[in-house]
């Protein structure tokens, strides 16, 4: 995901990590990106190739040939898949909606789709859309803690946040499971950005207890410090 789009909302995090999307199985583990961590650039320079010369899932032949024939064969619902797939590896997000979208066309039910669709736009930086296919995914299996926990981080990283919808994304995550960590960071800032330090800290204690090597951790604590010398 293109970070310049959303560090203005994080809690003074100048870099981070979203551990991101996992095509095949379309399982999320995002958590709000954290300072000193490694963060993909989304980012092609002016005339950049429609795709690479390779990437972790093939040549740039065989990319292309699967964008070709998604194109020509726009009711071949596998087709569309590969190249959503593509795309996305390539980090062009746009791409990866408009070949997903065909296929939720092809088959409005299949679930894998519609969290699919939820990531993609969660990456474009399109929060609102991202809402409504998490909210779609989770009418059809509501304890997908990990589409829950993308849920609440929409709510933290759009223009207008609601920290208050948030938490309670996450609260509801967390009745799931007790000690889920993405959860527990997120809550965390969530907390801290609305000022609330004691629920902030309440919470970040969870995550160090169960947790203790997170890497978040420091600066989660630095923040809360923050609170009361602002």
């Amino acid at each position: 995901m293109s970070k310049e789009n959303v560090l203005f909302v994080i809690i003074g995090l100048l870099g981070g990590l979203i551990i991101g999307f996992v095509f095949a199985n379309s399982v999320n583990q995002r958590a709000v990106p954290i300072a000193g961590q490694a963060a993909p650039n989304a980012a092609f320079p002016a005339g950049h190739p429609e795709v690479p010369g390779q990437s972790a899932g093939g040549t740039r032949p065989e990319i292309q040939a699967a964008i070709d024939q998604a194109k020509a064969e726009p009711n071949n619902f596998d087709a569309q898949l590969k190249a959503a797939e593509f795309y996305y590896q390539i980090q062009r997000f746009e791409g990866a909606v408009e070949f997903l979208k065909r296929a939720n066309e092809l088959k409005p039910e299949d679930r894998d789709v519609i969290v699919n669709l939820g990531n993609a736009y969660f990456d474009s930086a399109k929060y609102e859309d991202a809402e409504k296919w998490y909210t779609t995914a989770l009418a059809k299996k509501s304890d997908d803690i990990n589409v829950r926990t993308d849920l609440g981080l929409t709510f933290i990283f759009r223009e207008k946040p609601n920290y208050d919808r948030a938490i309670q994304e996450f609260q509801r995550s967390l009745e799931l499971d007790p000690n889920h960590p993405q959860s527990l960071q997120n809550m965390t800032v969530a907390y801290t950005k609305k000022g609330d330090a004691a629920n902030a800290n309440q919470t970040l204690a969870k995550l160090e207890a169960f947790d203790p090597t997170n890497q978040s951790l420091p600066k989660l604590r630095e923040d809360i410090k923050k609170i009361g010398a602002e």
